[in-house]
């Protein structure tokens, strides 16, 4: 199998699912294994994770990291389906394309003795619940870490080196039951929370920018309240997706919307935003390789309005980027991966690994 068919099989595997999770994994470890890679296969907080350390024994060492979970979609989103170059599917972009061709990747790095490769697939990137220590940060404790990382998150075959941070928070807004037909008498809680809502977009954070993005953003992702049609909500709760830029402060933000009237924020997932330096060698060294498998010309070094896992890797000190193939749509209904761009994308991480030796001045450094 190459990565196109890799993908395609990895698509078939509704992997918003802990059964579809478990059953994919069992695959890319069978799949590695068949390769004579060998991976260390666990579970962590009910979901499987998989490792693997191929190349050199000792000396530079990077880590591609990739996560088979995807947000829950159609039934049909889950049979591949090909337009031209497009692969359809859910997944596809984010990020099983950019994880088959990792897989790959690494099979062929294994008769390399220069560089270490570890490669880790984590099944909890796309949930934004707090349950314990995340997986990605699981593994970086176990060890798998080095002197770069790279995530196969979609860009473009650009290079992600700032994304901005997450607060996804849960905010309780009390109001007063009524009857239906008399809602002057009650206090809508559904409605309060809507102006809760406004309220954080109006906040100073929401109007900064910084050089690689033009504003946070906010979204409602959800609105629970209300039990009867003919009662006046005295509960609500609203979830809200706050993307934040590097650079701004999360408990200057956290604050300001405390200090809302009537909120009360009782649930926060918080992810640290990421910043590398375009400077670093190794984001330079990967730029060259992309920069020979591809047709691009302008700078590669971009900003995420997403973030990533990458952030464990460099808060334990291993720079990291995020980097993925070509495509469009993840999340959405009509998620497309580039299959010329699996191929592009498979070429310029080996490419990139094989070219370190070369650099002496990378292989003995080591970035905080």
């Amino acid at each position: 199998m190459d990565e196109r068919s890799l993908t395609e099989r990895l698509i078939t595997y509704d992997t918003a699912t802990i059964e579809g999770m478990q059953a994919a994994a069992a695959f890319v470890k069978g799949w590695l294994e068949s390769h004579d890679v060998e991976v260390n296969g666990e579970q962590h907080n009910g979901r499987p994770v998989l490792a693997a350390t191929v190349g050199a024994a000792s000396g530079p060492t990077v880590v591609l990291h990739g996560h088979i979970d995807v947000v829950p979609g159609d039934s049909g989103q889950f049979t591949p389906r090909v337009d031209g170059d497009r692969l359809y599917g859910r997944g596809a972009y984010d990020m099983k394309g950019g994880l088959a061709a990792m897989m790959v990747a690494t099979c062929r790095l294994a008769a390399q003795d220069a560089v270490k490769v570890h490669f880790v697939c984590v099944s909890d990137e796309e949930t934004s619940e707090e349950d314990g220590i995340r997986a990605t940060d699981h593994i970086v404790r176990q060890g798998y870490s080095g002197d770069f990382a790279i995530t196969g998150e979609p860009t473009n075959l650009h290079i992600g080196i700032q994304a901005k941070g997450v607060l996804a928070i849960r905010i309780e807004v009390l109001g007063r039951s009524a009857h239906g037909s008399t809602p002057w008498l009650g206090d809508n809680a559904v409605l309060k929370a809507v102006d809760v809502f406004r309220g954080i977009e109006t906040l100073p954070f929401t109007r900064e920018s910084s050089d690689m993005f033009d504003r946070p953003s906010i979204s409602l992702g959800r609105i629970l309240g209300g039990d009867a049609i003919n009662r006046v909500p005295d509960h609500c709760a609203i979830d809200v997706d706050i993307r934040y830029l590097p650079g701004q402060d999360a408990e200057e933000i956290l604050a300001g919307i405390g200090a809302l009237e009537g909120a009360e924020v009782t649930h926060v997932f918080h992810r640290e935003p990421i910043v590398i330096e375009r400077e670093n060698p190794y984001v330079q060294l990967l730029a060259e390789s992309v920069l020979n498998v591809t047709t691009l010309e302008e700078s590669i070094a971009v900003g995420r309005d997403g973030t990533s896992d990458v952030i464990s890797f460099i808060k334990a000190g291993t720079p990291g980027v995020e980097f993925g193939p070509a495509g469009e749509g993840h999340h959405g209904p009509e998620e497309w991966v580039s299959i010329d761009s699996l191929g592009r994308y498979r070429d310029a991480l080996i490419q990139f690994v094989e070219s370190i030796p070369q650099h002496g001045r990378l292989a003995d450094l080591k970035i905080a």
